[in-house]
C-alpha cells in the first residue's frame, strides 16, 4: 500500500505504548455504543465486530460478510469493507483512552470478498504527533494468516468529548458512556 503524506507519520512522531488503564491482553473490547454500525450488538444489519487486543496497542477482530453487506451479487460492498477498516482502526486508537475521529481513510482492495467469508482484521498505530494519530489495518480472508483482501491507512484527530455531545446524541453518550469507551 502506498500511503499519502496525509496518512504517513511525520518525522518525530512517536509510537504509542500501551496505556496503563488499557484492557488486559485478550479481554473483549465490547461495543462503544450499542447501535453503532461497526461494533454495536443492537444494530440489525451492522458489522457486529468482536474485538480484543493482544498487547494493548493492536486490535484484532473478525467480521463475517452477510447478505446485507453485499454490493455486487455475492460479494462484499467496498464501502462496507471500508467501514470495517474504519471501525477496527477506531478500536485500536480507543486503546489510548482519548477520543478521536476519522480525518482521512485510504483503502486498498486487493481481492474480492464473497458473502459468507470471515475477514480477520488487525489494526495498529504507526505514530502520534500532537492531536494526530496515524494508523493502519488489514483484513485477511479465512484466517489471521490468510490472504490480504483489504488494507487501510488512516489519520485520526483527537477531539474533546464535547464534540460528540454537540454533533451527536448527548443523552446516548450519557446513557452508554463507559469510563473510557470512546470509539468514534
Amino acid at each position: 500500500m502506498t500511503r499519502s503524506t496525509v496518512t504517513t507519520p511525520p518525522p518525530g512522531a512517536t509510537r504509542p505504548q500501551a496505556h496503563p488503564g488499557a484492557p488486559a491482553p485478550g479481554t473483549p473490547l465490547g461495543p462503544h455504543y450499542s447501535r453503532c454500525f461497526g461494533c454495536g450488538d443492537q444494530h440489525p444489519t451492522g458489522l457486529h465486530l468482536k474485538a480484543t487486543s493482544p498487547d494493548g496497542t493492536t486490535v484484532v477482530a473478525e467480521f463475517t460478510v452477510g447478505e446485507a453487506h453485499q454490493g455486487a451479487p455475492g460479494l462484499a460492498h467496498g464501502g462496507v469493507l471500508a467501514a470495517a477498516m474504519d471501525e477496527v482502526i477506531g478500536m485500536s486508537i480507543w486503546l489510548f483512552q482519548r477520543p478521536y475521529v476519522t480525518g482521512r481513510l485510504e483503502t486498498d482492495y486487493l481481492a474480492p470478498v464473497p458473502v459468507g467469508t470471515t475477514l480477520h482484521l488487525r489494526a495498529w498505530c504507526t505514530g502520534m504527533s500532537g492531536r494526530k494519530a496515524y494508523l493502519e489495518a488489514e483484513g485477511r480472508i479465512g484466517s489471521p494468516d490468510g490472504p490480504v483482501a483489504v488494507r487501510a491507512a488512516a489519520l485520526f484527530i483527537e477531539v474533546g468529548m464535547e464534540h460528540f455531545a454537540k454533533h451527536g446524541d448527548a443523552q446516548a453518550i450519557i446513557d452508554e458512556h463507559h469510563e473510557y469507551e470512546v470509539n468514534p
